[in-house]
């Protein structure tokens, strides 16, 4: 028996596949096979990938597909009654091979958006209790939900919505409309705007101007359709840090009320805005106890799916779930090419579950040369100012960045910490000090973790720079093929 959970339709298809031990088979991105970035669609290699020998006896799909259309009837969308019948979505979803390979005796099942969104982050966490904090752009109605999850005597997992708001008043939508506004995609550029706020000056009247009420995260207008005429004087690095500033504001807002409204001391943060890693910095002087799935986004609610479907607990390991690279991690390999050129390529293993690349198929440098951030900027043909993170074994953490307070380490770079010696590692550190960092902890058993410590004992410097390896424009390398296609366009060694 296992649980195949879909997310499609909008942006970054995905799915996943739970056994009936509650073990994670299978967790992927439909853009890691079909080449495209940000698919909304499923194709036939994700699932000859993620199915393997599962017999598939339940379907469940991320979202309300009625309560969806009823939405779109709201905004002036119209309704497609195609599009709200569930079995219409998961047919249209499903191509004919994997529909061959599934079978049809399965029981189907779809979701509130929001309640996948917060299964996802709570059935994976290591908590028995939680308050779950859902922010993303719009679900069917929801754009934020905060819960109250558990699981009974029967080790079911219970949620109950404690409070909600609904469209058109989002966070996600300001924040993607202020993404658009600065000449970047919405629903895919938001996190260069979160990097670009580090170089402008808020303007603080931008938070009255758009926000009517702060305590219920009210908008006074609807930013579904864009602002693209707002503050044509205004620099978009201004418009970035202004941005920053009233999402965090209201953040604020947001946690401040599920502290006081929640019945956990464990914070479960889910949805696409907790992949803002500058925001996060301050949710531990809420919460000691703080977990966020590092697939928050729709992407990671395939998980949320199947885990509703299937009831318990997770078991979570890791994020290591997507298209296996059979072989030893090549320690040795990439030591000697960041020994003589400073900057490779690994793609080994199985690939990240998530949008950030974690070590398996990762472009990692020498952070300490001033010329290496510019060197990686050109070989990814990327804008200059955006950020590095740094990947560090965990026990150092600590004599090299300030974390914050909540964040004692960051194994899936979630959150940015102050680097104490800026001038000593120029290439992982951004404009405002700060960076994204990723700890890997000593029992780990990963390839990343022998990478650096055998990197330490050459070098004395526990961290490598860590960047997501791929073509501009296109999905993180999955296979050999795409990693034989990087090394032929930019010219540098990726090791498998």
């Amino acid at each position: 028996m296992s649980y195949l959970g879909i997310s499609a339709g909008f942006h970054d298809a995905s799915i996943s596949v739970i056994d009936n031990d509650g073990n994670i088979v299978y967790a992927g991105h439909s853009e890691r096979y079909s080449k495209q970035k940000n698919d909304h669609t499923l194709n036939e290699d994700i699932f000859s990938a993620g199915l393997g020998t599962s017999v598939i006896t339940d379907i469940a799909y991320y979202e309300k597909p009625f309560l969806k259309q009823l939405r779109r009837l709201y905004q002036g969308s119209g309704f497609d009654f195609k599009q709200a019948c569930t079995q219409q979505i998961l047919a249209n979803s499903i191509p004919q091979i994997a529909k061959k390979r599934i079978g049809t005796g399965y029981r189907t099942h779809s979701y509130p958006h929001h309640k996948s969104h917060a299964a996802a982050g709570f059935q994976t966490s290591p908590y028995q209790n939680a308050t779950v904090v859902v922010i993303d752009a719009i679900g069917e109605f929801d754009t934020i939900t905060i819960w109250h999850a558990e699981y009974n005597s029967k080790g079911k997992a219970k949620y109950k919505k404690l409070w909600s708001q609904g469209y058109p008043h989002s966070m996600g939508l300001f924040y993607s409309a202020m993404t658009q506004r600065v000449g970047l995609k919405p629903n895919e550029d938001e996190y260069i705007l979160m990097g670009m706020a580090g170089y402008g000056v808020p303007d603080y009247k931008v938070f009255d101007e758009f926000v009517d009420n702060r305590e219920q995260v009210r908008f006074k207008n609807n930013l579904h359709a864009g602002c693209l005429d707002w503050k044509t004087d205004l620099s978009d690095f201004n418009i970035a840090a202004s941005a920053q500033y009233t999402l965090e504001v209201l953040l604020h807002s947001v946690i401040t009320r599920a502290r006081k409204i929640g019945r956990s001391n464990n914070l479960v943060y889910m949805g696409g805005v907790a992949l803002n890693c500058s925001a996060n910095e301050h949710l531990g002087a809420y919460y000691d106890n703080i977990w966020i799935m590092p697939n928050p986004g729709d992407a990671g609610s395939s998980l949320g799916a199947a885990a509703l479907a299937y009831g318990k607990k997770i078991n979570w390991q890791h994020p290591f779930l997507g298209t296996d690279i059979p072989g030893d991690y090549p320690v040795n390999e990439i030591l000697d090419q960041l020994l003589t050129k400073k900057i490779v390529g690994v793609a080994s293993g199985r690939a990240e579950f998530g949008p950030r690349a974690l070590g398996n198929r990762s472009l990692l440098a020498d952070p300490r040369g001033r010329e290496i951030k510019d060197q990686v900027n050109k070989i990814k043909r990327r804008q200059k100012f955006r950020p590095f993170a740094p990947v560090i074994l965990e026990e150092y953490v600590d004599n090299y960045f300030i974390m914050p307070q909540g964040f004692p380490n960051s194994p899936y770079m979630q959150v940015v910490a102050r680097l104490k010696d800026p001038d000593s590692y120029p290439a992982v550190v951004h404009t405002d000090g700060t960076s994204r960092v990723q700890t890997v902890p000593k029992d780990s058993n990963s390839g990343i973790r022998q990478l650096l410590e055998k990197w330490f004992v050459l070098t004395g410097c526990p961290m490598l720079l860590n960047t997501s390896l791929n073509v501009k424009g296109k999905p993180m390398v999955n296979d050999r093929f795409d990693a034989d296609a990087f090394e032929k366009l930019y010219g540098v060694k990726v090791c498998s």
